[in-house]
């Protein structure tokens, strides 16, 4: 008995539908974390103050057909930018198949719940604050995994 390999496996980025490169997304949030940019080095520092639009209970956009509307600075990802954006966290799947390696076990993709990432720790759930409570993006800087 064969049995068929996900998705994910098979295709490349740029051949998945859009169902797929939505199901890709864990959804830790990581991505919606606000970041400073070192000028001299360039090196990406993430803060844990988060886009106002982020629903704390699930790590998930509350306003995702619009975010790109009310929050002007918010990247739309295709596989296309993903080389490009080297602050994309090491745990994102989008990179993860960028690099050739597989989704780990807390994916929703490969646990069937969208609780794992929060359970092993991967989503900003437990730790993040929405960015208008913040004066100094500064005084905020994290170190995530």
């Amino acid at each position: 008995m064969s049995k068929t390999l996900p998705f994910w496996k098979t295709k490349s980025l740029d051949e998945l539908s859009t169902d797929e490169w939505e199901s890709l997304c864990d959804h830790c949030g990581k991505c919606c974390l606000n970041k400073l940019e070192d000028e001299d080095t360039g090196e990406i520092h993430y803060t844990n103050a988060v886009c106002y639009l982020i629903d704390m209970k699930t790590c998930l956009c509350s306003r995702y057909s619009e975010r790109q509307k009310l929050v002007p600075d918010c990247l739309k990802l295709s596989p296309k930018m993903l080389g490009r954006l080297n602050w994309m966290p090491k745990s994102c799947a989008y990179r993860l198949i960028e690099e050739g390696k597989d989704l780990p076990d807390w994916h929703p993709l490969r646990s069937n719940s969208s609780e794992t990432v929060h359970a092993a720790g991967i989503s900003i759930r437990s730790y993040a604050i929405i960015e208008n409570q913040v004066d100094d993006l500064l005084d905020h800087i994290i170190d995530i995994k």
